[in-house]
């Protein structure tokens, strides 16, 4: 089964959507096994899986990928949509455009200290489309 998730981000940055794809599971697999793909619509925002109780990790994980893929570099001529367009799309090419989660007895199967995050490589808010694919094992 697909489904269709829009997430309204506030700019760059890492935004948990954990939440809405748990409760959107819960409602389609009361106590089976399945498996989640997300997979992002879009060329400068990815897909991760990474620690949800330290916000320090989230944050050092943006300092680095801006340190990695600078604005305004000089080699760019991508830049029609401002300084972050050519790096918001090498940031994408860096990371992942698709996860895929168990679900095992309802509940995707990640680890305690594990989150959904979409990755928004934009310094401006935006509407991002996510398509999930629920499959029963």
């Amino acid at each position: 089964m697909i489904e269709h998730l829009s997430f309204s981000v506030t700019g760059q940055g890492l935004h948990s959507i954990t939440s809405v794809v748990s409760q959107s599971i819960a409602r389609r697999f009361r106590g089976q096994d399945g498996l989640c793909t997300l997979f992002i619509q879009h060329t400068s925002a990815s897909l991760l899986i990474q620690e949800n109780y330290d916000d320090s990790a989230r944050i050092d994980l943006e300092r680095w990928l801006n340190r990695l893929v600078p604005e305004n570099d000089p080699l760019y001529t991508h830049t029609l949509e401002g300084p972050d367009d050519m790096p918001a799309h090498i940031k994408a090419a860096l990371t992942a455009s698709s996860v895929a989660i168990p679900i095992i007895n309802g509940q995707l199967a990640l680890g305690s200290w594990q989150g959904i995050y979409l990755w928004e490589h934009r310094h401006a808010a935006s509407e991002r489309n996510l398509v999930m694919h629920l499959s029963n094992s």
